[in-house]
């Protein structure tokens, strides 16, 4: 069985689009993406959240921080959007 984060392959290639990618299929590709954050994903989030906090903290470092380490500059503030 395949393992995914939050896109399927198909949903990754329809996504990043193209010559040879309808667009209607993308769109729909789009919508179930925007279900899953909106139903699935804040939902486990919160159960991490509540659950374990330090994969919550794992979470939030890879999603909200990717970079922070490497490319921070300067007067950039931190956010704390997966609240």
């Amino acid at each position: 069985m395949a393992r995914r984060a939050l896109l399927t392959d198909r949903e990754r290639e329809l996504i990043k689009g193209g010559d040879s990618v309808d667009e209607d299929l993308r769109y729909q590709a789009i919508s179930r993406v925007r279900r899953k954050i909106e139903n699935e994903l804040t939902t486990d989030v919160e159960v991490l959240r509540e659950n374990h906090p330090d994969l919550y903290a794992e979470l939030h470092e890879v999603v909200c921080e990717p970079e922070s380490t490497s490319t921070s500059s300067e007067g950039e503030g931190t956010s704390d959007s997966m609240q």
